[in-house]
Formats: structure tokens, C-alpha cells, sequence
């Protein structure tokens, strides 16, 4: 589903010297896998998820997703490929506060292989147990609903593979608790693979398999 090899990152210091952030030799996941990678603020790892989804473009190297090359893709196809492979889950939720709950899904949608279906994502919201909040602001719900109405819209257009950057970040531990079981079981529900990162212990002890990114992060050890 998701395969790495050589990824390398680098930015430039303020001093004006380039400085490696992400170098990931090897990263294979496998379809329907959901693993966590346990990372420090700072790490590098949002960089990697971000490099993943194309939202960065890398220095050098490979991600395939779904068997389809990411990385040497012009902005506007990895922006498509992301849309038809990728759901998104950001910590801050990143929801159009000048949209609707239901708004905010269907245009997330319009993106992806599926077109803009009003119909699923109703259904998603109200799988997320949103469905009688369609027509309210974000500013109107409380945090632990609006991380609902992210992982909505990151799962409506069904991705291959979802990518979770500290998704309970901003989230006391009961509501942390409910976004992360919702997270897991609609794309164990959809046969997506996902990958999680955080720094947060009670998070990473839900998974199975959990990984240092610092262990298959080069540029850590440089």
C-alpha cells in the first residue's frame, strides 16, 4: 500500500546552511496495517506524513501509494493523487469555518474520485454521530466534535491509506479516547491502512505495532 525508499528532506537555516529533517532509507505499509509512529515535537515526523501526501514536494527519493509513484509529480497531480488515494486527519482539525458541518465533508469530497455525493457524506456524519449537526458552523461544536467532523471528511471519499498527525492532540483524554476508536474502526470498516503519529504514550499503546520514527529517520541520528 504505502512504500518508501531513500525519502530525504532538508530546509534552510536561518544561518543559511541546509539542514536534513527527514532521511527514511526503507518505510513499507501494508494494506489494511495500521501502525503508530512515536515521535517528540521537533522530530521530523509531520514533515514525513506531509512528504507521504505530497503536501511536501522531497529533495529525492520515492513514495509509492497504492502502487502509484507520489514523489517527481508536478504540484497539481500529486493535489489528485492525494485527493483519490489520501484521507488527512490534521491535529487542528483545518475545517472551513465559514462552511457548514456538512459543507465542510462535500467539499472535501468535490476532490476526490467520488465527485461531491451530499448523500455519503450525510451518512458518514451521521456514522460519526454528527447527523444532527449538518448545518452547524465548527465554531459552533466543541472540540471533540469538530475532530469528528475531520475524520469525516479525511474518510468520505474512501482513501487506500489514512495518514493521522497527532489527531488527539488537541483533545482531553475521554474525548482522545473516542476520536482515536472512530479513527480505527471506520478504516478497519473501509480496508484502509492507517498510519499514526504521535508523542502521547496512552495513544501509541492502543496500537500493536508502534515504531520510534527516530529509528527510521536518518537525518535523527546525523
Amino acid at each position: 500500500m504505502l512504500a518508501v525508499a531513500n525519502l530525504q528532506k532538508s530546509f534552510e537555516s536561518p544561518e543559511g546552511q541546509r539542514v536534513a529533517i527527514v532521511n527514511v532509507p526503507a518505510f513499507d505499509l501494508a494494506a489494511g496495517e495500521q501502525r503508530a509512529l512515536r515521535g517528540e515535537s521537533g522530530s521530523g515526523k509531520t514533515t514525513f506524513l506531509h512528504l507521504i501526501a505530497g503536501i511536501l514536494a522531497a529533495d529525492s527519493g520515492r513514495v509509492a501509494i497504492d502502487g502509484t509513484e507520489m514523489t517527481g509529480l508536478p504540484e497539481a497531480k500529486r493535489d489528485r493523487l492525494r485527493a483519490e488515494k489520501i484521507g488527512y486527519i490534521f491535529q487542528t482539525f483545518n475545517l472551513l469555518q465559514g462552511y457548514t458541518v456538512l459543507e465542510n465533508v462535500v467539499l472535501g469530497m468535490s476532490f476526490g474520485p467520488h465527485g461531491a455525493d451530499r448523500a455519503h457524506a450525510r451518512q458518514m456524519l451521521e456514522r460519526v454521530g454528527l447527523g444532527h449537526r449538518l448545518n452547524h458552523f465548527p465554531r459552533q461544536l466543541s472540540t471533540g466534535q469538530q475532530q469528528r467532523v475531520a475524520v469525516a471528511r479525511a474518510l468520505a471519499n474512501r482513501p487506500k491509506l489514512v495518514l493521522a498527525d497527532e489527531p488527539t492532540g488537541n483533545l482531553d483524554r475521554k474525548h482522545a479516547r473516542e476520536a482515536l476508536a472512530l479513527i480505527r474502526e471506520v478504516s478497519r470498516e473501509q480496508g484502509a491502512a492507517l498510519l499514526l503519529v504521535s508523542h502521547d504514550e496512552q495513544t501509541l499503546a492502543d496500537f500493536d505495532r508502534v515504531q520510534d520514527f527516530g529509528g527510521i529517520n536518518a537525518a535523527a541520528k546525523a
